[in-house]
């Protein structure tokens, strides 16, 4: 469970408020987890768990995943 060490933090980097950097913050963390794969080739079970994580944590409520915002177009609502 070495492997979780650098791949649990990435959970807990906090989406950008302004919607327009949103897509920075995607490409950013597609292109970290892309990489640390590559790089440190993970076990199984420490990519399971880590996926099995994120897909809770995506469909768990509006808002919530890493690689989308809790708005829908380009513009939110203030209200």
């Amino acid at each position: 469970m070495y492997c979780l060490q650098c791949l649990l933090p990435v959970l807990l980097i906090p989406k950008p408020t302004n919607p327009a950097l949103m897509e920075t913050h995607v490409m950013f963390i597609v292109l970290y987890l892309i990489g640390f794969f590559l790089e440190r080739k993970p076990c199984t079970i420490c990519s399971l768990v880590f996926l099995t994580a994120v897909s809770l944590i995506c469909y768990s409520g509006v808002g919530n995943c890493i690689f989308w915002g809790s708005c829908e177009g380009h513009l939110c609502e203030n209200g």
